[in-house]
């Protein structure tokens, strides 16, 4: 069945219509977003200033993180802990029963340490069946991605003190030894299994996407900051709604290109509109 024009028109400016309120929508979340996502850098920024000065080596900041997290100054209690944020620093910070929970635990320790401009990302030790069993984080300290434990508050070492990194940890023999100085610190904790996303979380496609993208980009898990992506909320929804808004942004494009060139319609031409607004009010007004 062919659509008359007037059908067609009809159709494309509903279509038009719907694409500019959602465009609008996105980009009012995307600023909403932004400025979330500037209030939790700055609350993180006087957060780590107030327990790591910038002026320390690599190595001490990271241990006056630690020692932070061990002191266990006065902390919030939360009666019904499931209810909080867990991908909220504020949350994590905050709460007592949070910072005694790996995976939030490691979250809070990523969110400190990336604001005392160390470079970390949180790795997912895996059971056979491919489930988390334990959250740690890497760290880069003189070049090595070493093992921290922001759960037991440790940076995992070997016999003669040289800090570990997860490769170090597969051999069982030096495992034991940073495991035996650690208090009733779990043997499953093993890193023979581990990974930086688990897309097995994914019901049905997990496992077949972790293999096609394994085989398009391999290294990918290591190549972005997965991270600060997936364990802060508010930097996840500002990419989401910067990411609906260029694909809007796009869609509206096509959909005008369509309209000049297709159907032949007239429509409001936001750009034309706004660069004579632009001229008109900086030009500078004729004097007769």
């Amino acid at each position: 069945m062919i659509l008359l024009p007037t059908k067609r028109h009809l159709i494309f400016r509903v279509v038009w219509r719907g694409v500019n309120l959602l465009l609008v929508a996105v980009i009012v979340s995307s600023l909403y977003a932004g400025v979330r996502e500037y209030s939790v850098r700055r609350y993180l920024d006087g957060f780590s200033d107030a327990i790591v000065p910038n002026s320390l080596p690599e190595e001490e900041k990271l241990e006056a993180i630690l020692n932070w997290m061990r002191a266990e100054p006065s902390r919030a209690m939360s009666r019904d802990p499931d209810s909080l944020a867990k991908r909220d620093p504020e949350m994590t910070l905050t709460y007592s029963q949070l910072l005694n929970v790996c995976g939030t635990a490691t979250n809070a320790f990523l969110n400190l340490v990336r604001s005392s401009d160390l470079r970390a990302r949180r790795l997912l030790l895996l059971t056979a069946d491919n489930n988390t069993k334990h959250v740690v984080a890497e760290v880069l300290i003189g070049g090595r991605w070493i093992i921290v434990d922001p759960a037991y508050r440790v940076v995992l070492r070997d016999r003669a003190g040289h800090y570990l990194t997860r490769k170090d940890l597969q051999n069982p023999v030096i495992f034991e030894q940073a495991a035996s100085v650690i208090p009733n610190y779990p043997r499953e904790y093993s890193y023979d299994r581990f990974a930086h996303v688990r897309l097995a979380r994914l019901p049905y496609v997990g496992f077949v996407l972790r293999k096609l993208l394994s085989a398009i980009a391999p290294g990918w898990e290591e190549a972005i900051d997965w991270s600060l992506l997936l364990e802060r909320e508010s930097f996840f929804y500002l990419v989401l709604s910067v990411a609906a808004m260029l694909s809007f942004l796009l869609l509206r494009a096509v959909l005008a290109w369509y309209a000049d060139s297709r159907l032949r319609i007239p429509r409001f031409h936001l750009r034309e509109h706004a660069l004579r607004a632009g001229v008109a009010f900086f030009s500078t007004p004729e004097i007769k």
